[in-house]
């Protein structure tokens, strides 16, 4: 027996028509570096969205071709995010802290024939234009991009006029939506082209109450850049559920976003935990107010307990994503399970999570590609797999990514017995020490718990007797000074006594990735150059 239900095509369209009929009211907000600020309707984004279509038809732009995006979080953004798609071509949000040459390499690979670019950012584009042959256009958003020659022109020159209605293709749900590129940390960045049916089923699982329970009571704060894995995918889900949105921009620092959450109260937002942390730390003119907040989404790098209950002391839970470009980027959220006890609250946020959704499947893997228990203690390699999990790469072979339908994470860790999964280390960051794992990730939660520690980065290096050993480097809060005896006796009760580094560094920064996650291997290049002044005690 067949079913009798439609087949409709799951696609970015029936998001942006729900979006834009249901929830017309629904208002976009986004602030500029003075602080002024400019409101739309949804009505207003689609009408723009319309525009930039049929202008883009009118150019040339096809089915298939892919267009990119070169900017912050703003409206006019917010209008690309949807013409580009529903017109049939790729939306390719290109990372703008990616290194040039990464960024002409992404440009050129993805063979961009336009280009969507933020005046404030034709600086940094303007250097490499002449090394983007395959764009034909920018549209310059804001200003008219005279830095980057005869092809850039105002965006607001190539809009149709007002009232224009595209003619939409045909969409196959199966075709590429848009593109994004991994943040090219061990050799070049590597697309992942998200199509029409994951995009969806991606939006409709962010809106579940598992996961981040998204409606149209939200006011969702969109501080995840929009170049950064389509701000984890929170542009179609707050779009089709109705969330107003308020757009910062560039301006994430503190005082900016006190602004608005004063101005805007918003009940949702998603970041790093730098960006946590600099809020929690903003103490002038006074603490940031944080009270509208039903939750708040971290992710990006491992959050530590100290974050999770500094933020709880504020009032605000705090949900640990863990995710990649790969995977839309939802996959496992650390949503307490219902039998927990209230005590037991940040034990279980503190974990990387689980699968937050069904269709997502983990699974924990040896050496060999054995399968692994759930059993709290066996580490290995994690892999995933489900309806928005990439199964290969755009235009480049890599097989050794990929098992057997299976996702290569890369992240190592272990799996217990409630399907929670608790990351130790990236693959290439694990410190291995007279045989023995020791997971960095649980010696900088350890570490962040000191009071004087303001951020920390432990990598692994060489060592005579025991091929290799921890070194900390500490970012140290004001006035406060290195104590390795100190630091040592403060994780002692928290760690296995042999995991305690011999080896400390005061740093004045943790260099942090174009994705913000801390740069470990710049930290191991540094210290091999002789770059890093070690304390190192002699063992007793």
């Amino acid at each position: 027996m067949k079913s009798t239900m439609s087949a409709m095509p799951l696609t970015t369209r029936l998001i942006y028509d729900h979006g834009r009929t249901v929830h017309h009211r629904s208002l976009v907000t986004t602030y500029a570096a003075d602080g002024s600020s400019t409101t739309q309707a949804y009505a207003e984004i689609a009408d723009r969205a319309d525009r930039l279509a049929v202008g883009l038809q009118r150019i040339g732009i096809a089915p298939g071709d892919r267009v990119g995006t070169f900017c912050w979080n703003h409206g006019d953004h917010l209008a690309a995010y949807f013409a580009v798609p529903c017109m049939g071509a790729v939306l390719h949000t290109v990372n703008i802290r990616l290194f040039p040459e990464q960024v002409s390499f992404v440009v050129n690979h993805a063979a961009d024939r336009l280009m969507i670019v933020d005046q404030q950012l034709v600086d940094l584009l303007a250097p490499i234009a002449d090394s983007l042959p395959t764009v034909e256009r920018f549209l310059v958003v804001g200003g008219d991009g005279a830095a980057l020659g005869a092809r850039a022109m105002p965006v607001e020159a190539a809009l149709a006029e007002p009232g224009a209605v595209p003619e939409w293709p045909e969409l196959d749900e199966s075709d590429a939506a848009s593109i994004c590129y991994t943040s090219g940390t061990t050799g070049d960045p590597r697309g992942v082209a998200y199509g029409h049916r994951s995009t969806f089923v991606h939006s409709l699982a962010q809106c579940a109450t598992n996961a981040f329970a998204i409606g149209q009571e939200d006011t969702i704060l969109l501080s995840v850049p929009m170049f950064h894995s389509n701000a984890w995918g929170l542009p179609y889900s707050g779009w089709m559920s109705g969330a107003d949105f308020v757009m910062p921009q560039s301006t994430l620092d503190p005082a900016s976003l006190a602004r608005m959450f004063e101005e805007r109260r918003p009940t949702f937002t998603a970041g790093v935990p730098t960006l946590f942390n600099d809020l929690l730390n903003h103490e002038s003119p006074a603490p940031v107010d944080l009270s509208s907040l039903r939750v708040a989404v971290c992710g990006g790098s491992a959050v530590t307990g100290t974050l999770i209950d500094a933020m709880k002391a504020r009032g605000v839970p705090m949900l640990q994503g863990w995710g990649m470009t790969e995977t839309s980027p939802l996959c496992a959220l650390s949503h307490p399970p219902k039998h927990a006890k209230p005590e037991e609250d940040s034990y279980w946020r503190s974990k990387s999570g689980r699968p937050s959704s069904a269709g997502i499947e983990l699974r924990i893997v040896d050496d060999e590609g054995a399968e692994l228990p759930w059993d709290g203690a066996s580490v290995g390699e994690v892999e995933v797999r489900g309806p928005w999990v990439a199964t290969s790469y755009y235009g480049i072979d890599t097989p050794e990514k990929f098992h057997h339908g299976w996702l290569r994470t890369g992240d190592v860790g272990y799996g217990d017995q409630e399907r929670f999964v608790q990351l130790t280390d990236r693959a290439k960051d694990v410190i291995k020490s007279g045989g023995e794992w020791i997971s960095s990730l649980d010696l900088e939660d350890a570490l962040a718990s000191h009071p004087d520690v303001l951020e920390v980065a432990v990598i692994g290096v060489a060592d005579e007797r025991w091929e290799e050993r921890p070194l900390a480097c500490i970012v140290l809060r004001d006035g406060a000074q290195l104590d390795p005896a100190g630091l040592a006796g403060h994780i002692a009760p928290q760690v296995a006594r042999w995991w305690i580094p011999e080896r400390w560094a005061a740093v004045a920064e943790i260099p942090k990735t174009s994705v913000g996650k801390a740069d470990k291997r710049a930290l191991r290049e540094r210290h091999a150059a002789g770059e890093l002044e070690v304390i190192a005690p002699t063992r007793g």
